[in-house]
């Protein structure tokens, strides 16, 4: 779900915006897009309510990144007996003017998967953010 929407109340919206900090400590080109999905029927049906969901595009297509935006998806597993979110994983995908280019991963074992794979130091960056957003959300 949009994180914009998903924004309700200080600690929500204080973890979105660390979120986007250490994206952007990371890659400080990129502009964040609390709203990457689009408020139509068809493309809220594929919408994970349990998700916080940020898009980041640069400025251009990069060959190092081997794309231009970037959709993270931080998945949560709501348990209806606590009532509380934990998470279960990140999953990121680069898109370029093709389409998706590459996806990465947490919920298995972290490979990153695509036809256009990012240079290994940003493969590297990459995992560092998600190992950051578990911190984020562990404490």
């Amino acid at each position: 779900m949009n994180a914009a929407e998903q924004a309700r109340g200080l600690e929500a919206t204080t973890k979105i915006a660390a979120i986007v900090h250490l994206f952007k400590s990371e890659f400080p080109d990129a502009k964040a897009d609390l709203q990457p999905w689009q408020n139509d029927p068809s493309t809220l049906e594929l919408v994970d309510p349990d998700s916080i969901d940020i898009g980041f595009h640069f400025p251009g297509w990069s060959r190092r990144f081997q794309s231009r935006s970037i959709l993270v998806q931080i998945r949560f597993f709501q348990d209806p007996v606590e009532i509380s979110h934990r998470l279960i994983g990140l999953e990121m995908a680069g898109f370029n003017h093709q389409g998706e280019a590459w996806r990465l991963s947490t919920v298995d074992n972290w490979q990153l998967l695509g036809n256009y794979q990012p240079a290994s130091e940003v493969a590297e960056k990459f995992k560092h953010f998600c190992r950051q957003v578990f911190d984020l959300f562990n404490r």
